[in-house]
């Protein structure tokens, strides 16, 4: 049975979550915040359920010998490593739609607040002032609103500023132009959103490109008297650059609930009184806790349980309902990237796969992960589909997808083809309907073998006798041959043998299988075939 442990507060009906789908779960949230407990227990388990508070260090990675999934209750995933989990296949979730409603209605909340000045108001009415005259606020209505990052939340800020009657203008890269007349909202560069909007708000993620997005230039060009908002990341904003537009003038009010240092215990932006301020309040609402928490606790289940792999951060999704059937091809496609993996001994410099027909509908991605990690595992035994990918980048290998219509006598086939400085090599296989993986031909040659444990492959000129050495040589070094497959492209050209053994085949009996002149070349394989 797999092991969860929970390390930050969740509620009881998450936990509960877990033993339904049958999963062990340690309830702990105290050693979230204890490094060393944490460090000294981690390693029991399978699963991390995490919010915040835990940090989830390279340190702690290298420890956590038996860990499979983190799990964090929330989008930001900044408190995990995420490459230190890759590089050890460990897979990475959040919960990317638990609180989009929530930290979407704090941003309108926010510009409600700048727009009003509501919370000096408030203190200055408590405090036993009548200021009247002195809060003059500004409508809303028929301002343009510019969203920076029109997702998940960023969508959801621009269907309210519709609703609120604002002209809304999005910048997105991956924004079409069909999903924003959806949205109701004008698809526009970053430049000229920043020239016509009245209030800004920031929904896009941190990363090298948007880090700083909001600095001296880009407040340069915007309208005197716009306001600010940003309830996604601290870094997106350059906060020096904020205070001094906000100190000039250029900038009436900003409403800020990330800061670039958090916890958020000084800053010179507390001292303004055109800034709104909350202490990361995006997700807190009772039903965004629970919301992400239950969500977390259903994914990191369904993937410990069945396979199944959603809101994964570095690792392809693979849904419940699609996961039986990909299973067969994910085992496919690792068996094929494993044979070619050990044939080859040359370094590898592109890697083009190919997707014929009904797999070319298939999750590929997943694919494509399966059977990278069998092509570098002879040279890297712990790697798997969450840490292939990089790898495989890491070393420089040009990895291509193809994907076409049905071609052949097959209802769909993945092809495999690797390049090296001196050689193409190529192998195609399919699954039929016992689910499991067959060869259908290997260096261009067409035949049909089955996946054995361990085998014997090799090549050679197509010429009487082959079958005869062979059998010759196992037996006269007590080899038993369970069985034998034989292709050959035409008659006296190229041709394979693949030789299906009860045990690996002898080192000895290699070298004298490889030393026989009619033998090109002699390779041992070996496949897990048990999870086939």
């Amino acid at each position: 049975m797999p092991r969860v442990l929970v390390s930050d507060k969740l509620s009881p009906t998450a936990v509960q979550i877990f033993k339904d789908r049958g999963v062990e779960v340690d309830y702990l949230p105290e050693v979230g915040p204890d490094k060393e407990k944490l460090l000294s227990i981690i390693g029991q388990y399978d699963g991390l359920a995490i919010r915040s508070a835990t940090k989830v260090t390279e340190k702690l990675i290298a420890a956590a010998t038996n860990l499979k999934v983190i799990g964090r209750a929330g989008i930001g995933v900044d408190n995990v490593d995420i490459p230190a989990a890759s590089r050890r296949g460990i897979i990475v979730m959040n919960t990317p739609f638990g609180n989009s409603i929530t930290t979407a209605e704090h941003a309108i909340a926010l510009m409600f607040a700048l727009a009003r000045e509501l919370p000096e108001a408030n203190a200055s009415t408590k405090a036993g002032k009548w200021e009247k005259n002195r809060f003059m606020g500004v409508e809303i209505t028929g301002k343009t609103l510019g969203v920076v990052g029109c997702g998940n939340i960023g969508s959801i800020v621009a269907t309210r500023g519709v609703g609120l009657k604002m002209h809304v203008i999005a910048y997105d890269p991956f924004l079409s132009p069909e999903r924003a007349s959806e949205l109701g909202v004008e698809k526009v560069e970053l430049d000229e959103l920043l020239t016509r909007a009245d209030f800004i708000t920031l929904h896009t993620p941190m990363t090298e490109k948007t880090k700083g997005i909001i600095d001296a230039a880009a407040i340069a060009k915007m309208k005197n008297g716009v306001r600010i908002i940003n309830c996604a990341r601290g870094g997106l904003v350059v906060e020096a650059d904020l205070v001094a537009a906000l100190k000039s003038g250029k900038v009436a009010g900003a409403g800020v609930d990330v800061f670039e240092v958090e916890p958020a215990k000084e800053n010179p932006l507390f001292a303004l009184e055109n800034v709104v301020c909350t202490p990361h309040l995006g997700a807190s609402t009772t039903e965004a806790q629970e919301n992400v928490a239950l969500q977390i606790a259903e994914q990191m289940s369904d993937y410990l349980v069945k396979g199944a792999v959603s809101n994964a951060i570095n690792m392809p999704s693979i849904t419940a309902e699609e996961a039986p059937r990909l299973r067969p091809f994910v085992k496919l496609a690792e068996v094929l990237g494993a044979f070619v993996g050990q044939v080859t001994e040359d370094p590898i410099k592109e890697v083009e796969i190919l997707f014929d027909g009904a797999t070319a509908q298939m999750n590929t991605r997943a694919l494509i992960s399966a059977a990278l990690a069998g092509l570098i595992r002879p040279q890297v035994s712990d790697v798997n589909m969450v840490s292939a990918p990089i790898m495989v980048k890491e070393r420089g290998i040009i990895v291509a997808e193809v994907k076409r219509d049905k071609s052949g006598v097959f209802d769909g086939y993945i092809k495999l083809t690797v390049k090296t400085q001196n050689m193409t090599r190529s192998i195609a296989g399919t699954c039929f309907s016992d689910g499991k993986p067959r060869f259908i031909q290997i260096k261009g040659i067409n035949l049909d073998a089955e996946v054995g444990q361990h085998m014997l492959y090799t090549t050679n000129a197509d010429a009487p006798g082959i079958i005869g050495l062979l059998g010759t040589v196992c037996g006269e070094n007590g080899v038993n041959i369970a069985n034998f497959q034989l292709g050959r492209d035409r008659p006296g050209g190229d041709a394979i043998a693949l030789l299906y053994l009860d045990a690996p085949f002898p080192e000895a009996v290699l070298e004298k299988v490889r030393a026989h002149k009619s033998i090109d070349s002699a390779k041992r394989l070996k496949f897990d075939v048990a999870a086939a």
